[in-house]
C-alpha cells in the first residue's frame, strides 16, 4: 500500500524588528532527492509569491538534485548562467567560482582552504572583498567588525544569455560567531548589524512600488541596454559605496579591448519585468553593467554617467535597511530566490581561516524576461 505523500508546508518567514520586508518565506516537508510534480508546483507558486525561499538541513542534497531543482524551473535550460564569462581572466567573477567536475552547472564559492569536496582537489576558495572593487574602503583595521554590500547584482551574463529564472544556493560550511556592521558610507549614517557572510535580498517589485507615478511610468516604458562582456569592460571601475552601481571616471574598457563584439548578443531589456504567476511588476536592473537607456520616444540616453545617475536614484531608496532581508545561513540551507525579481549583494569580510563552503546554481533562461 502506498504512502500517501503529504503536502509541503509554506511559511512567511518572520522579519528582524525594524523591518518591513515584505517577501519570504520557508517550505517544510519537501525531499528534494524524490520531488513529485505537486511539491515542485509549490515550490515555484512560493519561490514566485514570495521571492525567497528557505528550505533547512538540506546537508544531504546532492549536486546533481540540485541541478535538476533549477532546471525544473526552466526544463529548456541547461547552460551556467554566466557561460563562458567565468573562463575569462579578466573578468570580475573569475576568482570568485569553482566549477563541480561531475556537475559543471553548479558551482563551488566561498572562503578559505578547502582539501577535498565533490571532486574537486586543494582548492582556494575567496570572498569577494569591496577593497577589491569599491573606489574606497574601509581601513584595514576596522575590516572585521565593519563591511560594505560587495555589488547589488542580478545573476546573469547580460551578454548572448538571458537572465536565469532562479539561483539555487547551499550553505556547506559556514563560520559561526561573528557579526558585523555594515556600513552605506554614503552620508545618510545608514547602517546595519548583519550576520558574517549574509547575502542581502531586496525586492524589486518593493523597489518599483516605491517610486513615484512619474517614475513609474519612465522604467515601464524605457529599456535598458547593456554593456558588451559587462563583467570584463567593467573590470578597471570603482563601484559606489553601496555597491549599488559604479563610479563614472572613464576606466570602463574601449570596445578595442574587449573580446570580439556580436551586437546581436548585446542585451536590451524592459526596465520592469513581469512576475510570470502574480503578474506584479519588479524594477530588475542590474546597476553595474548598464550602458544606455531606450526611451519610449525613441531617443537613447547614452551618457554613461547620466545613466547610472538615474539608475541609482530609482534605485537607491529600496536597499535602505528597512527593505533589506539579509539571510543568516546555517549549515544545511538551501536558498532559493527568483532572479527576476530580487536583487542581491555578497557582503562580509572573512578572515583567512574562516571556511565558508557554498554551492551555487543558476541556468541561463530559454526566454527573456517579460515585460509590463
Amino acid at each position: 500500500m502506498a504512502v500517501a505523500v503529504l503536502p509541503p508546508t509554506v511559511r512567511p518567514l518572520q522579519p528582524p524588528k525594524g523591518s518591513d520586508i515584505d517577501f519570504g518565506a520557508q517550505i517544510e516537508g519537501v525531499d528534494l532527492e524524490n520531488l513529485t510534480d505537486e511539491q515542485f508546483t509549490t515550490i515555484r507558486n512560493a519561490l514566485y509569491n514570495y521571492h525567497v525561499v528557505v528550505l533547512k538541513n538540506q546537508h544531504k542534497l546532492s549536486p546533481k538534485a540540485q541541478y535538476e531543482l533549477t532546471k525544473r524551473f526552466d526544463p529548456a535550460s541547461d547552460n551556467y548562467g554566466h557561460g563562458k564569462t567565468i573562463d575569462a581572466k579578466r573578468s570580475i567573477l573569475h576568482p570568485d567560482l569553482k566549477t563541480i567536475p561531475h556537475q559543471p552547472q553548479v558551482q563551488v564559492i566561498g572562503n578559505g582552504f578547502v582539501p577535498s569536496y565533490e571532486g574537486l582537489e586543494n582548492i582556494q576558495l575567496k570572498h569577494p572583498h569591496h577593497r577589491t572593487f569599491h573606489k574606497d574602503h574601509i581601513p584595514n583595521e576596522q575590516d572585521y567588525d565593519f563591511t560594505r554590500f560587495y555589488r547589488w547584482h542580478i545573476d546573469a551574463a547580460l551578454y548572448d544569455l538571458y537572465p536565469p529564472q532562479v539561483t539555487t544556493l547551499l550553505a556547506v560550511a559556514v563560520p559561526k560567531g561573528r557579526r558585523q556592521t555594515l556600513l552605506y558610507d554614503d552620508g545618510t549614517g545608514e547602517t546595519m548589524d548583519v550576520p558574517l557572510g549574509t547575502t542581502a535580498f531586496v525586492s524589486g517589485q518593493r523597489m518599483y512600488d516605491l517610486l513615484s507615478e512619474e517614475d513609474k511610468e519612465f522604467v515601464r516604458t524605457s529599456k535598458m541596454e547593456y554593456a558588451p562582456h559587462p563583467y570584463i569592460w567593467m573590470s578597471p571601475a570603482h563601484s559606489r559605496s553601496t555597491g549599488l552601481g559604479l563610479h563614472s571616471e572613464g576606466l570602463e574598457l574601449p570596445s578595442s579591448e574587449l573580446p570580439p563584439i556580436d551586437e546581436k548578443k548585446i542585451m536590451v531589456f524592459p526596465m520592469v519585468w513581469k512576475n510570470p504567476v502574480t503578474g506584479k511588476l519588479a524594477l530588475q536592473v542590474h546597476p553595474s553593467a548598464v550602458r544606455r537607456i531606450h526611451c519610449a520616444d525613441g531617443t537613447v540616453i547614452d551618457d554613461l554617467e547620466r545613466v547610472r545617475d538615474i539608475v541609482y536614484k530609482l534605485q537607491r531608496p529600496a536597499i535602505s535597511p528597512q527593505y533589506v532581508y539579509p539571510h543568516d545561513w546555517e549549515e544545511g540551507d538551501l536558498v532559493l530566490f527568483n532572479n527576476r525579481g530580487v536583487i542581491h549583494s555578497v557582503v562580509g569580510a572573512f578572515k583567512p581561516d574562516e571556511v565558508r563552503i557554498f554551492r551555487q546554481c543558476n541556468l541561463a533562461a530559454s526566454e527573456p524576461p517579460m515585460g509590463p
